[in-house]
């Protein structure tokens, strides 16, 4: 980890460190630990949302890490048919590939650093699934998978997709070179990422090396959320512990800190870090399995709109899995 790397990052543009007195640094509110479980067809994750309130996430719903695990021939699994509504997926693999296949024609593969935006708006039917080339070979796998909420004004869009290539990722760097930032969506220090969102959030992976210091500026308008991929570190000013599989819940403030443990363990010497956080929509959620709604009729609709099959229909040249709407996941 990961796939998307430089081999010098003093190359890269810098990111200043704010003025810690004119923005002050987030503080750690809470750090929790994810559980471990398991999503589709079988495949491990860990639940990084697990027991946060939906307040401290808004605008964000769910986050699973998927993986990281090394398939033996095989293995490799993926999801059924499902429908989704009212929401954004965000797709990031890390390492590994990925096949995506929806019900309004669109697909493709999510390889190595690449990001599949997926709006679901008001519904589509959706697979992700390894290449038969993984599947026979098996080999790492290694992603994320994010849900974005869609403020109401925007659940009834219609579905669109973003494929995000890792390349495209505006790549930074800390002044002294020793963390690795990749910006997907959102901006730093005035640097965009390639990501387009209905409701403004920045989305980050951050690489630190070991004894690495990262500040960065942040919005004080948004939330912020640190999420452990590998390795050990601490995050804000009072240097909070950070194990792996650790979401760190920050306060108010107009920047952050994430620093890597000089101390590595054996198996990951770097830091890797998910940094995120959005503008809060503030607005009711009304959440069961693939449907993000704003009030409970609107959920019983949803259900009833995928029953009925109006969320879409699955292609005949369809990938080979199971029979749609087995499980709502």
């Amino acid at each position: 980890m990961p796939a998307v790397t430089v081999e010098n990052t003093l190359r890269l543009p810098r990111i200043p460190e704010p003025d810690l007195q004119a923005a002050a640094q987030r503080a750690v509110r809470s750090v929790g630990t994810a559980p471990q479980g398991f999503e589709g067809e079988g495949f491990p994750v860990f639940r990084a949302f697990a027991g946060v309130s939906l307040r401290d996430l808004d605008p964000f719903v769910h986050m699973d890490q998927m993986g990281e695990v090394e398939y033996a021939p095989g293995e490799p699994k993926g999801t059924a048919w499902h429908p989704h509504r009212g929401f954004e997926t965000v797709t990031y693999m890390i390492d590994g590939r990925m096949e995506h296949q929806d019900s309004h024609g669109g697909g493709g593969l999510i390889t190595d650093g690449g990001t599949q935006w997926m709006t679901a708006g008001s519904g589509i039917l959706h697979i992700e699934t390894p290449p038969e080339a993984l599947v026979m070979s098996g080999g790492l796998f290694h992603g994320v998978q994010l849900w974005v909420n869609l403020p109401r004004a925007h659940k009834w869009n219609a579905p669109q997709y973003q494929s995000i290539e890792g390349p495209q990722a505006a790549l930074l760097s800390s002044p002294d070179g020793g963390a690795l930032v990749r910006v997907i969506a959102g901006d730093i220090a005035g640097h965009q990422g390639p990501g387009s969102t209905f409701t403004p959030i920045t989305l980050i992976h951050a690489t630190l090396s070991p004894g690495a210091r990262l500040v960065l500026p942040w919005r004080p308008d948004f939330n912020a959320l640190v999420y452990s991929l590998s390795g050990r570190g601490t995050v804000g000013p009072a240097l909070h512990p950070l194990d792996p599989h650790q979401l760190a819940v920050l306060g108010p403030g107009g920047a952050l800190t994430v620093t890597a443990t000089d101390r590595p363990d054996t198996r990951t010497p770097d830091l890797d870090v998910l940094v995120l956080g959005g503008l809060p929509i503030r607005e009711p959620v009304a959440h069961f399995g693939p449907f993000v709604m704003n009030t409970k009729a609107e959920i019983i609709q949803a259900v009833e709109d995928f029953e009925h099959g109006r969320l879409g229909v699955v292609p005949a040249g369809r990938m080979p899995h199971t029979t749609p709407g087995e499980e709502l996941v």
